[in-house]
């Protein structure tokens, strides 16, 4: 069947995770950062996740920003760093994290295709809110999805039914769009037709299923669509 919707991961496939250790390494207040923060912003996004794996398989849901903190925590007393001061001003950061540059181009594109664009996201609707907002594309979007109506993270079945719940759709009318193998994987055994962006080049993950299309970035999904 043709794809009617179009639906999106949203930190690291539209939003730029890395861009808060970044942007606060800058800042002379914070130059303990300005040596480790790829390492950090690689431990805080490895944390964040594993966590919400963890947290899904024990059964012991908490909302996504719990699992962000805990994650800079852990990230930050890895490469030693106590000030609190950073800790505050990272996380600060992450409520207004930059979109990938291709973004509003590529949903605006999609919309004029007269597909549906939605997010479907571990991230609470607050935070997801205020990252639509400060990357201006709440005009390009129909539906801004979270976990927090299901209470379990992805990959579980019950995130993925979120879609068909709000857009009617069929599961093979979905192309669904993430920067995780392990999240395009699970989307792929659920049904969808799935894109897998590997901006890292990274090797594919050896799940039960696999992404339908893997690219280096967003700017062919309206092609794919």
């Amino acid at each position: 069947m043709p794809i009617t919707t179009v639906v999106f991961d949203a930190y690291g496939t539209l939003f730029d995770v890395n861009a808060a250790a970044m942007q606060a390494a800058k800042d002379p207040a914070h130059a303990d950062l300005a040596a480790v923060w790829p390492a950090l912003a690689r431990d805080w996004r490895l944390k964040q996740l594993q966590y919400t794996w963890l947290r899904a398989v024990a059964g012991q849901h908490c909302d996504f920003w719990q699992v962000t903190q805990d994650g800079l925590d852990w990230a930050m007393e890895a490469q030693g760093l106590t000030n609190a001061a950073t800790r505050t001003r990272l996380l600060e950061l992450y409520w207004e994290l930059a979109a990938y540059a291709e973004v509003p181009a590529m949903l605006k594109a999609l919309k004029a295709q007269g597909k549906a664009t939605a997010i479907l996201s571990n991230g609470s609707p607050d935070m997801l809110g205020a990252a639509v907002t400060s990357a201006k594309i709440s005009d390009v979007l129909d539906a801004v999805l979270s976990v927090e109506d299901v209470g379990v993270f992805k990959p579980h079945d019950r995130v993925y039914d979120l879609v068909g719940q709000h857009f009617g759709s069929a599961k093979d009318e979905v192309l669904f769009v993430s920067s995780n193998g392990w999240d395009a994987a699970g989307a792929a055994g659920y049904g969808f037709q799935t894109a897998w962006v590997n901006r890292a080049g990274e090797p594919m993950d050896r799940l039960y299923a696999k992404p339908h299309h893997v690219l280096s970035d967003l700017t062919t999904i309206p092609e794919l669509a």
